[in-house]
């Protein structure tokens, strides 16, 4: 699967979560990177604000390892505030640690009231 392809999964789910009332969305993994064939991409979005009622069910959708996202969207998301390990960091906190070294790491942070792709 190619950046762009990726990269069009990625806009149509940003384009959801603003429709939704999501404010910002963070993107991390390989596709923010400077890896040259990406397998996917992570992100997560602050649910604040956010109408689940606007919201895409696939945003919400965890299970059979969020195969539905990675085959709508081609990638993953989760709400920033949710645990995303057994300790309860929370995924905005885990995606800013390396996974191989522990070291902290930055994220893509996505306005999305300000940005006009969306």
């Amino acid at each position: 699967m190619g950046r762009r392809l990726q990269f069009g999964g990625l806009i149509d789910a940003l384009r959801n979560l603003r429709a939704a009332g999501c404010t910002r969305a963070f993107l991390d993994g390989s596709f923010a990177s400077a890896k040259p064939a990406p397998g996917d991409f992570d992100a997560c979005w602050d649910p604040t604000g956010v109408d689940l009622a606007r919201l895409d069910p696939v945003l919400l959708t965890f299970d059979n390892d969020r195969a539905a996202q990675k085959a709508k969207f081609k990638g993953e998301f989760f709400p920033s505030s949710v645990p995303a390990d057994r300790a309860g960091t929370i995924f905005i906190e885990f995606f800013q640690v390396d996974r191989f070294t522990g070291a902290p790491k930055g994220l893509l942070a996505i306005d999305l009231t300000a940005d006009s792709m969306l």
